[in-house]
């Protein structure tokens, strides 16, 4: 019998009788609750009360939820991001980031830093004012409301040189972190002559269109003080003492900046003066244009686009650094591009061409002008201001290059002394001679100390650990861009070449230590075969003259001969 077309053959269930159940085939009672799925295993369309679909969004409705983020509402959402991630860390975070305004301020202006730091505990509790006071150049009154009231505002982003603040978010996050904890304004007081009043300002941040919000206004007189700016922030925090608080964050600051004179007083009234040790201020870092080795293929393209009037060859040498006529005729040679077309004209694959061309030709290292180390006797002098060791150690490297930004490396040992040896050394971490107190173990540094062989230099060290023993060691990295790990710049990326550089200064370090603990040793030994030469030797003259009946005069010659020779063998 021939088969219906488009009939399907069926293959007979299998039947268990130990699951087989009779489900009835009417509809079921109204009192059952409705499933949350359907047969499928898919979720059930959403239905409105009376029964009908409910349809949830169209793209239409979407577009009209749309609008833009401001910075600062971002961050208000993500303070995190930019170390106020709990009451501790906020109250060390305000404090840096007033104080790096502060000295960079006095070093822009020529200025030996003279800085006041006080934080007063209000009511008991946990809330404080943080008020930083400096001798700086002091702020031009229209410039106020913004450095202090917008969030990324400020004048170094765009530069090429060393600073401790880079990206124009630190002091305005500490303000409108304070602003979100306690409510109350962020309060400046700036003077730039003596021959004018000082500005003061009252104002708070509004955080959904990043704009200062300025609630007082006035002029003030200031008696003892010439210029400068003082800055009062109000904030919930909580004060401890430690390897992170805020004491130990000033102690370190003044360890990197031995030509400043910080004045702190902390919660509890102690007062701690840190008087410079130095009356010659860092040479001025100049700005550098981008080295072309640093530069990534839609920045050069966009840097062409700019370069207005200008050829190809005419473009590379007035936009980067070490590019000169003949560096850049060697790369339009290797791009295939002729240096005399318009820069603005170059297609995308000219462009990707000369990006490669850069790659393959040897181009001089960036200029290390932008960069200012703390240099080898200021090390020194510094870890002196915290450390009473028996020994000190140093040594500044010559500049490298990371991703074409010129950085130096320095490491400084203190050695014996008061410093502890049942634990762990202490390790100090800077960049840009600010101290870095936060994410230890993801920092470059930490990794650099604890791959160095300190076991070379005589000092007892865990496999995978920091050495152990009576010694605090000192990592600064100077560098016209910092790779900061995160925005709250607490840690230095691990770039080879940096962990590279640390490793060569620690081991310069180490063999000057290795050095003086050996010739410590050796001293040690000597004195030690003395002191048995000087107890035994009176003796054996005794017996010698017993012996052979020497005269005193003959026992005290021996004496000495023999007093010479084990001198000479002890050696």
């Amino acid at each position: 019998m021939a088969r219906a077309t488009g009939a399907v053959k069926r293959k007979p269930e299998k039947r268990d009788d130990r699951q087989l159940s009779l489900v009835p085939v009417s509809s079921p009672k109204k009192s059952a609750k409705p499933r949350p799925e359907g047969r499928s295993g898919k979720p059930a369309k959403a239905t409105r009360p009376g029964g009908k679909k409910r349809r949830r969004a169209t793209a239409e409705s979407l577009a009209t939820k749309q609008r833009d983020i401001s910075v600062a509402e971002f961050f208000t959402k993500n303070r995190h991001l930019l170390g106020f991630d709990n009451p501790t860390k906020a109250l060390l975070t305000t404090t840096k980031e007033a104080v790096d305004n502060a000295l960079d301020a006095c070093e822009d202006a020529g200025i030996l830093p003279d800085v006041h730091v006080t934080i007063t505990q209000l009511n008991g509790g946990e809330r404080f004012r943080v008020t930083v006071k400096d001798n700086g150049p002091g702020i031009v009154k229209a410039q106020i409301p913004k450095i202090f009231g917008k969030l990324l505002y400020g004048s170094r982003f765009h530069t090429l040189r060393q600073a401790r603040g880079q990206q124009g978010i630190g002091i305005s996050a500490a303000g409108m972190y304070g602003q979100l904890t306690t409510g109350v304004p962020i309060r400046i007081v700036s003077r730039t002559k003596r021959s004018t009043p000082a500005n003061l300002y009252t104002l708070r941040i509004d955080t959904q269109k990043n704009r200062p919000e300025i609630l007082e206004e006035s002029q003030v007189d200031v008696e003892d003080w010439d210029h400068g700016t003082e800055v009062g922030i109000e904030l919930e925090a909580v004060y401890r003492k430690g390897p992170h608080s805020v004491d130990s964050y000033v102690e370190q600051t003044a360890v990197a900046n031995p030509h400043a004179t910080i004045r702190y007083e902390s919660p509890d009234g102690e007062v701690m003066i840190y008087d410079s040790t130095t009356t010659d201020l860092p040479p001025e870092p100049r700005e550098m244009k981008p080295h072309p080795y640093g530069v990534e293929l839609g920045l050069l393209l966009r840097i062409f686009q700019a370069s207005r009037g200008l050829t190809l060859k005419g473009a590379l040498q007035n936009n980067f650094s070490r590019v000169s006529a003949r560096v850049a005729d060697d790369i339009c040679k290797q791009a295939n591009v002729r240096g005399s077309l318009r820069a603005t004209r170059l297609a995308g694959d000219d462009v990707e061409a000369v990006y490669r061309a850069i790659q393959s030709v040897k181009i001089m290292a960036p200029p290390s002008s932008s960069v200012v180390p703390i240099g080898e006797d200021l090390i020194i002098a510094g870890l002196k201001r915290r450390y009473n060791a028996a020994f000190y150690f140093s040594c500044t490297r010559r500049p490298s290059v990371y991703r074409g930004n010129p950085f130096v490396i320095e490491a400084g040992v203190a050695l014996g002394g008061d410093l502890s040896a049942d634990g762990p050394a202490q390790v100090m971490r800077f960049a840009n001679r600010v101290p870095l107190q936060y994410q230890k173990g993801g920092c470059g540094i930490t990794a650099a100390v604890t791959e160095t062989s300190w076991k070379n230099y005589g000092i007892h060290q865990p496999r995978g650990s920091l050495p152990i023993g009576p010694m605090a060691i000192f990592v600064h990295m100077a560098s016209a861009w910092v790779p900061f790990t995160s925005e709250s710049k607490e840690a230095i990326a691990h770039y080879p070449e940096i962990i590279s550089e640390i490793k060569h200064a620690l081991q310069s370090c180490g063999r000057q230590m290795g050095r003086h603990l050996r010739a410590v040793k050796r001293e040690g030994e000597e004195a030690r075969k003395r002191q048995y030469i000087e107890k035994y030797l009176p003796h054996i003259g005794i017996a010698l003259k017993d012996m052979l009946g020497l005269t005193d005069r003959q026992r005290d010659a021996i004496n000495g001969k023999l007093e010479r020779l084990f001198e000479k063998k002890a050696r």
